[in-house]
């Protein structure tokens, strides 16, 4: 076995015991043999609700919605060749969110369409972030360089969770359902959710790995992209709308959670070297079982309350981020 090969089936292995983990631990211990047996009809009637309707289905969205932001990032930081870049941290996210919960705030997503109506609102917020902040950008900065198009992005996310805080002010109803989307949350969201999530990250994937020769052209710079017979400009504009359509789905059904489009591309980065072949499955699986592990301890920690996942991979991604910025600073 190859040493690639092998860091995919250790991968492989995190991802199954941090499944594992996040379907059997909780208020009521499953047993790996019980969720083999509930997973093929048998045992007892309980269990099989329990890990069929519930937590089967939170693990599986949380799984996707990991590997949906980590490919994410992952794509971003090699369109603007900066190790910082994230869909969190140029507000794609927050964009996404602010057209899930214009959706939430009307009650639409109640109707018979909701489940249409969240991602595609989410989707819509994401783009229109990413042509604003490039707008921006390209207004302050004729060059748009990364600096001013990470730094346009962190205050358009900001103003956007203000925009979000001042919906929940004005809709008082919705204000608890607001706040918990700001911080993120799988709690109560069925197979609805990843029925519609998985389709959206299966393409948008593929799309991905069929343009990671792009990926990696983008990574050496634009002239030296265009010198190898790239089109930067056209790339980057598939890629980031690509971006927009996978963190708008994903942040539409579980909210905004930063930092796992920093954490999982990076640690790839590290295990796989710069090749796009490699580090996309390999964020996705990374950011996948952190997502999991993170939804897990969210759940488990202070039971019976439950602590929005955000708050979780913030605590873990900040500390990681300060020291992405100090060692970059340091070479």
């Amino acid at each position: 076995m190859s040493k690639g090969k092998g860091k995919f089936f250790l991968l492989a292995v995190f991802a199954l015991v941090a499944v594992l983990l996040g379907v059997g631990a909780g208020s009521v211990y499953i047993s790996p043999p019980k969720i083999l047996s509930a997973l093929l009809g048998a045992g007892e009637e309980n269990t099989r609700m329990l890990v069929l309707n519930l937590r089967l289905p939170r693990v599986f969205l949380a799984f996707l919605t990991g590997a949906a932001l980590s490919v994410g990032g992952t794509v971003m930081q090699s369109v603007l060749e900066n190790p910082l870049a994230s869909p969190f941290g140029l507000g794609v996210s927050a964009g996404a969110g602010l057209g899930a919960t214009a959706v939430l705030v009307t009650g639409a997503s109640a109707g018979a369409f909701g489940a249409v109506l969240l991602p595609v609102s989410g989707f819509a917020g994401g783009v229109f972030t990413v042509i604003l902040v490039l707008a921006v950008s390209r207004a302050l900065d004729r060059r748009m360089s990364n600096v001013t198009v990470v730094l346009t992005g962190m205050v358009m996310s900001l103003f956007f969770s203000a925009v979000m805080d001042l919906m929940a002010a004005m809709s008082p109803e919705y204000a608890q359902r607001i706040g918990l989307w700001q911080m993120g949350s799988f709690a109560s969201r069925g197979w609805r959710a990843p029925a519609v999530l998985a389709p959206v990250f299966l393409v948008c994937f593929a799309l991905f790995l069929f343009l990671s020769r792009e990926l990696d052209l983008l990574t050496f710079g634009e002239e030296q992209a265009q010198a190898m017979g790239a089109d930067p400009k056209r790339s980057r504009r598939i890629l980031i709308g690509l971006v927009a359509v996978l963190t708008g789905a994903a942040v539409a059904f579980s909210g905004i959670i930063g930092f796992v489009d920093l954490i999982a591309p990076h640690v790839a980065r590290r295990l796989f070297g710069a090749s796009h072949r490699h580090i996309l499955p390999a964020g996705a699986i990374l950011g996948g079982s952190f997502m999991v592990l993170c939804d897990l301890a969210a759940r488990t920690l202070i039971v019976p309350r439950e602590i929005p996942i955000g708050a979780i991979t913030a605590i873990i991604g900040a500390p990681f981020f300060l020291w992405i910025f100090f060692s970059k600073r340091g070479r």
